[in-house]
Formats: C-alpha cells, sequence, structure tokens
C-alpha cells in the first residue's frame, strides 16, 4: 500500500500515460485503494470497470475476485482462473498488456511476497515493454522484486518515491508498435484463459505440455508444466501457479491436514479415557487396558504433533521472552 501511494504521489498532473493498478485481496473484500491512491497525488484514481474506454492520466484499479486485463483501447473484467492462488492477479494483468500493448507497455513490481508478476513482467520484456522493478532494498517486503529481477533484466530498478519522473519520461517516448516481437503460442494461451476462463484443452488439444507429478491446490487437479524449465505450471481447468508460490500451498496445505490429524488424535484420546472409565465401572478390566494403551498412544503422538506444528510458526524476535 505505501509503495503504491508514494508512486501515485510522484506522478505529475498531465501524466499522459494510463496507470492500470493490480493489489492482492479476498474475493469479499471492499477496497479503498482507489479513494488513497486519488488522494496521495494529482492523478484521478477509480474502480475499473469492464467495458472502460481508457482515459490518460486515470489510474484505475482492479476490484477484488476480478483480472483486470486490458484489450486494444478498453479494460476487460474477468472472472477467470486464479493465478498463484490470487484473482486479480498481477501476472494475468502483465500478459494482457504484453499481448494488447507489446512494446508501448510499461510493467510496474513493487513491495509483496513470493513472485506473482515475475512472469508477466518477463512477458512484458519479451514483447518489447519496458520493464521497472522496485528496489529490493526500498521495498518493505522485497520478495516480488527480488523474484522479477531474477527472471528479467529489469530496465530500471529504483525507489517506489522516484518512480513518478521516470513514468513520466518513458510515457512520452515514440514507440512503433509494428517493432513488437511475435506472440508466442504460451503467451497468447495464457491470455485467452484469463480472459474466458475455458481449459487449457479447449485452447491447445494437442499439446498440454508435460504432466508435472503435483497436484493443484485449487482443485486437486493434475497440473501441467506450460513450458520446459519454467517452473510455471497449469491445470486442466486453468488454476496457474509458480514453483514458489505452489511450494508455499502446498505447506499450507500441509498444515491444515496436520491440524486435522491433531484433532483427531486429541479426540480420540478423550473417547479412549472415557471408554476407559466406563469399562472400569463395569468391570471389565481387559477393556480398560485397552482403552489405556489406545489413549496413552494418541495423547504421545499429539503431543509430538502439537509440537511439530508450533515450530512451524515461531514467534516473532519481539515476542520472544528472555
Amino acid at each position: 500500500m505505501e509503495a503504491l501511494r508514494a508512486l501515485a504521489a510522484s506522478l505529475p498532473a498531465g501524466f499522459p500515460g494510463h496507470v492500470l493498478v493490480v493489489m492482492h485481496l479476498p474475493p469479499g473484500a471492499r477496497s479503498a485503494l482507489p479513494l488513497i491512491l486519488d488522494r496521495a497525488g494529482p492523478l484521478r484514481a477509480v474502480v475499473a470497470r469492464h467495458g472502460t474506454r481508457l482515459v490518460p492520466g486515470t489510474i484505475y484499479v482492479a476490484p477484488p475476485d476480478r483480472h483486470l486485463l486490458l484489450a486494444t483501447d478498453h479494460l476487460v473484467l474477468s472472472r477467470g482462473p486464479t493465478e498463484n492462488g490470487h484473482r486479480p492477479a498481477i501476472n494475468a494483468l502483465f500478459r494482457s498488456a504484453a499481448v494488447a500493448a507489446g512494446p508501448r507497455t510499461i510493467g510496474v513490481v513493487l513491495t509483496g511476497v513470493l513472485d506473482d508478476g515475475a512472469a508477466g513482467l518477463q512477458a512484458i520484456a519479451a514483447r518489447g515493454g519496458v520493464a521497472v522493478v522496485q528496489d529490493p532494498a526500498d521495498a518493505l517486503y522485497a520478495g516480488m522484486p527480488e523474484a522479477a529481477l531474477r527472471l528479467t533484466a529489469a530496465d530500471h530498478v529504483l525507489p517506489a518515491t522516484e518512480m513518478g519522473d521516470l513514468l513520466d519520461k518513458l510515457v512520452r517516448q515514440e514507440v512503433d508498435p509494428a517493432s513488437a516481437p511475435p506472440l508466442t503460442a504460451t503467451l497468447e494461451l495464457e491470455d485467452r484463459i484469463a480472459r474466458d476462463g475455458s481449459s487449457i484443452d479447449v485452447h491447445n488439444p494437442g499439446d498440454r505440455g508435460d504432466m508435472s507429478g503435483y497436484t493443484c491446490p485449487d482443485c486437486q487437479g493434475a497440473l501441467i508444466e506450460i513450458a520446459p524449465d519454467a517452473n510455471h505450471y497449469r491445470c486442466r481447468v486453468g488454476h496457474a501457479w509458480s514453483a514458489e508460490s505452489l511450494l508455499a500451498a502446498q505447506v499450507d496445505e500441509l498444515e491444515r491436514a496436520l491440524w486435522t490429524a491433531l484433532r483427531s488424535l486429541d479426540e480420540k484420546t478423550g473417547l479412549a479415557r472415557r471408554m476407559q472409565a466406563d469399562a472400569h465401572e463395569r468391570g471389565h478390566e481387559l477393556l480398560v487396558e485397552r482403552y489405556r494403551r489406545s489413549a496413552e498412544e494418541s495423547s504421545i503422538a499429539a503431543e509430538v504433533l502439537r509440537r511439530y506444528l508450533i515450530s512451524l510458526n515461531p514467534p516473532l524476535d519481539e515476542e520472544l521472552v528472555p
């Protein structure tokens, strides 16, 4: 939020470009970002609407639960498959801009965790656009800028507060749209999936890529490696994952499964102890011993699992008590 506000504040009045903004938000959230950016600087900021014609000097903010995409001269909102667990997703916006505007596109990656935006920025650069990345040292969360820089040789790396002047100069430069390198089949496919939400098979039935052996955290479908050695995956219905985001999602899924297992073990311990007490009242000593052993085994296993789960989320340094 602070980086976006700093960028908006640094954009000058009379800025001739169009600014499209994506920030990760929960599906049911209400975003105050348009109002914040509108007050931050001289440019007008609004919620993006489907079919809106682009007006120079305007900031368009993606609404929750919709991909914000660019067509030739207007905006498209889509409920296409999530990407890295997000909708809106930065990669979807960047790819659509690479397809629609080619070398007239400037992609900017700001602070954030994991790597959304890295693949999209690579697509912009591949189509002749300009790649701008916030200096990781200036970012509150350096994950996204660092991921972008690992994948793409950025044209400019600088603090968010200095981006306004740079962008103003860049958008005033003349660019020949015909200079754009041709669209790749993969870029075109992924952009179409984000726009209409149909499956990979509909657009590319003969060559879907190699099966990865991994499953999609969103739908449990098999993941296909979209491009060799790219560590980029999609399932049949279109959910997209980078390797880093997939790993993070698997960690979350594993933790949820382990908490479920811990709950089951605690319940089993409690039930076995109750049945042990009932058997004792009835004088069934063989059953008493069997239920005692069952409760003991479950209790020991639960304690081991509980210690492991707690170790996954250690307290922050400031919370540690010496």
